[in-house]
């Protein structure tokens, strides 16, 4: 088994409470672990269903961000761990979490983190 790791994707997406929120796109960050049978991909050493493409997982996200708009980024990270994880089979764990850089607060606040996980 091994892990592989997609770290500071960045994406931006209309989640929030507020109304700016929903009519001025904020930067998001993602990052997704994904643990799977890494020795059966090397074994055949080519880009096929024993691979975990992290190019697919990209363009996946990135459709996820223009697509939903939620008001919790709490969702945001559960809902997009259940699409991943679904697109995922090969996947025995997974590891989602998005960062919404800068969010409304009055006060300086670099960015705050949810973290999901799910389980085969």
């Amino acid at each position: 088994m091994g892990i592989i790791r997609m770290r500071n994707m960045s994406f931006f997406g209309y989640h929030g409470l507020t109304s700016a929120e929903k009519e001025l796109a904020k930067r998001y960050s993602v990052d997704v672990e994904i643990e799977y049978d890494t020795a059966s991909a090397a074994k055949h050493d080519k880009l096929d269903d024993s691979v975990v493409n992290y190019e697919t997982i990209y363009w996946e996200i990135e459709k996820f961000f223009r697509k939903n708009r939620f008001h919790l980024t709490e969702t945001v990270a559960e809902r997009l761990a259940d699409a991943l994880f679904e697109n995922e089979p090969m996947a025995k764990k997974l590891v989602v979490r998005v960062r919404k850089n800068h969010p409304p607060f009055p006060g300086f606040l670099e960015s705050v983190e949810v973290e999901v996980e799910r389980n085969r």
